[in-house]
């Protein structure tokens, strides 16, 4: 299967269709809200299946990216929607490949640290390909001038 993807400030997907705005993008403010969205390519001769998406966020050292919850205990960063299987219309010529447009809504106050790198990892049905990752890197913390 084929990966395009990419974070954006927002997106969502309508009809079939993924809408994003302010794309492309690889350096965000800690705290603030995104979006990991794309389309995957599923191969014709698999449109009759039930496919599996999982998304992952990684920290810089590769382990799973984990958050606070109730207590002292701690949840990993994972979007593991319902699976999918597309809907093939009569229109579509054998050997078309069928668009799975996905969207993982990441709201404001995600703790991620300053400066740091992280990594979306994606797999499908179980399977993880080297190219399935994106990187991206956290502002540094602001130095204050300090006052004369």
């Amino acid at each position: 299967m084929k990966v395009n993807w990419f974070l954006a400030d927002a997106a969502r997907v309508a009809e079939g269709k993924l809408n994003a705005l302010g794309g492309g993008w690889d350096l965000i403010a800690p705290g603030a809200p995104f979006a990991v969205c794309g389309v995957i390519g599923i191969p014709w001769h698999q449109g009759t299946e039930w496919h599996r998406l999982r998304l992952e966020l990684i920290d810089g050292d590769g382990n799973q990216f984990c958050v606070p919850v109730e207590g002292d205990e701690s949840k990993p960063v994972v979007f593991d929607p319902p699976p999918y299987r597309p809907n093939i219309s009569p229109h579509v010529k054998p050997g078309t490949t069928l668009g799975w447009p996905f969207v993982f809504n990441v709201g404001p106050g995600m703790p991620l640290a300053p400066g740091t790198i992280y990594e979306w990892r994606l797999s499908i049905d179980g399977h993880h390909e080297e190219g399935w990752t994106l990187p991206f890197t956290t502002f540094p913390v602001a130095e204050m001038p300090e006052a004369a």
